[in-house]
């Protein structure tokens, strides 16, 4: 339920109301917008006395929200989130690339291919350092070596970085991550959501293989239930009937998250199709679509890197990728 209080409403009944919600059980979050002031109420609203609160003369409306997901709802958060990441702006109109490899591989790779991308108009690198693979053949990861590597590559470039996190354990070693990603097959591993729910950092949420939009806000609720609110989406394609590509990139989800949530949405179109031809066209079409973000895997050598070559730019076409991406942010700014 959400409780939308009139223009230049006294504080003091506002507490008042406040308070008295509280003691019906009720948590309540203040929601203060560029337009007006919501106070969202989490808990059983069902013997909540609508009528009661509509009468108050701070009060302009009341709405119940029947989505399961409440603190993800666009309902009870009407403003864009924008979630600051030193000093770098996500949400709200300012978009990111993240860029980087898929896998930290050595330091000399992490350090080369951070400052290509920051050259090329990244803002935050990323790359794996514990790496979920289909096979357990597959190279995993350098796992705390490649966290330190990310570490240094930050130092020398000032770009913040973003990495996966397997399991609530690992915490530790991500004291100073800035931005911790949850991978598209934990986004229903609802204990590690909890745990990241109770930290102060920037969550970085896949979509899951087969999610839909709902099961993925739900996913999200899980960690700002918590507490957490500085959740950035990401949609890397879901998987279809279709075999030509990795997985079909859902365009469609990002207008329609925009809809239904506040929080920023990023697209990865290097998982999402699989193939480094395609990078470029799909990055295009979701910032033409309205994302937030990109995140774009690039490498120095993709013909021999140890995870996801065929999908990895070298600097020099993701410097393309920017540079038309760029072209077409000022198309669509001009258009609206």
């Amino acid at each position: 339920m959400v409780v939308i209080l009139k223009d230049q409403a006294e504080q003091k009944k506002v507490k008042n109301l406040t308070d008295w919600l509280e003691n019906q059980g009720l948590s309540v979050h203040k929601v203060k917008g560029q337009y007006q002031t919501i106070l969202g109420l989490i808990g059983d609203t069902s013997k909540v006395d609508i009528d009661l609160i509509q009468g108050l003369d701070i009060v302009e409306n009341v709405k119940r929200i029947s989505e399961p997901y409440k603190n993800a709802n666009r309902k009870f958060h009407p403003d864009d989130t924008v979630i600051d990441i030193n000093g770098y702006k996500i949400g709200g109109g300012n978009f990111q690339y993240f860029a980087g490899p898929c896998s930290v591989e050595s330091r000399e790779q992490i350090l080369s291919i951070a400052r290509d991308v920051k050259k090329a108009g990244a803002n935050i690198l990323r790359g794996g350092a514990f790496k979920p693979r289909t096979s357990p053949y597959a190279f995993q990861g350098m796992r705390a070596e490649g966290l330190e590597l990310l570490l240094e590559a930050k130092k020398e470039t000032g770009m913040p970085i973003v990495t996966e996190i397997m399991d609530a354990s690992h915490l530790p070693l991500f004291e100073n991550v800035d931005i911790i990603q949850v991978g598209a097959r934990n986004m229903q591993n609802f204990e590690l959501l909890k745990q990241l729910g109770r930290i102060d950092k920037p969550i970085f949420l896949k979509r899951g293989l087969s999610a839909t939009l709902q099961e993925f806000l739900m996913s999200a609720e899980y960690i700002m239930a918590e507490g957490n609110q500085k959740v950035i989406l990401c949609e890397r394609g879901i998987r279809t009937f279709e075999t030509a590509t990795r997985n079909t990139l859902d365009l469609s989800a990002v207008p329609m998250l925009k809809e239904m949530s506040h929080l920023p949405v990023v697209v990865d179109p290097s998982h999402a199709c699989g193939i480094a031809r395609m990078v470029k066209p799909m990055a295009f079409a979701a910032a033409a679509c309205g994302a937030d973000g990109l995140m774009i895997e690039v490498h120095n050598d993709p013909a021999h890197a140890l995870c996801d070559g065929p999908q990895a730019l070298t600097p020099e076409r993701f410097s393309e990728v920017t540079a038309g991406v760029e072209k077409i942010l000022a198309a669509v700014r001009e258009a609206k």
